[in-house]
């Protein structure tokens, strides 16, 4: 009797002094430095940062001067890391990683294009991964479609119901 009724005081005691107490944010690795954004908002934050890059590219290429070719080329650059940094906010599920790595891919040679001084092999990689990104939108959309067709189908196995999105499964 004294074993249980210290057991029940025990845990009756670490209830009570864990719900008193102030719970500080734990960091766990990445957590912290990303997840502050939607995916969704990750994707149009990042489209954003790649449309200043190539607005940045156009001044450039219409009117820029001798110099602020270094200026210029520093801004563009920074707006391609910005684009990179935003991108790692995409955290939906491993198919729109793949694709975004991907995305990313497309960046980073633009950054070199940049480096390199070949403006526009710059804008044409940074219209390809600008669609790219915008093309992982859908991807996501596709996710929440395919995970509410699969949560539902288990409860329509069980209720004999049929799932239109689910297709022809029996």
């Amino acid at each position: 009797m004294r074993i249980i009724k210290s057991i029940v005081m025990t845990t009756a005691l670490v209830i009570s002094l864990d719900s008193a107490m102030v719970k500080a944010e734990v960091c766990l690795g990445m957590a912290c430095m990303y997840n502050r954004m939607t995916p969704t908002q990750g994707i149009d934050a990042t489209i954003v940062q790649i449309n200043e890059s190539l607005k940045a590219i156009q001044s450039r290429v219409n009117g820029g001067s001798a110099d602020s070719k270094d200026a210029s080329d520093e801004v563009i650059i920074e707006n391609i890391k910005d684009a990179l940094k935003l991108s790692k906010e995409i955290n939906a599920n491993d198919k729109v990683d793949r694709n975004r790595n991907r995305a990313n891919g497309d960046l980073k040679k633009a950054r070199e294009a940049v480096q390199e001084g070949d403006l526009n092999k710059a804008s044409e990689e940074l219209k390809i991964a600008e669609k790219r990104f915008k093309d992982l939108k859908g991807m996501i959309d596709l996710t929440l479609d395919d995970r509410e067709s699969q949560q539902t189908h288990m409860l329509n196995r069980i209720l004999g119901t049929e799932d239109k999105k689910a297709g022809a499964r029996k």
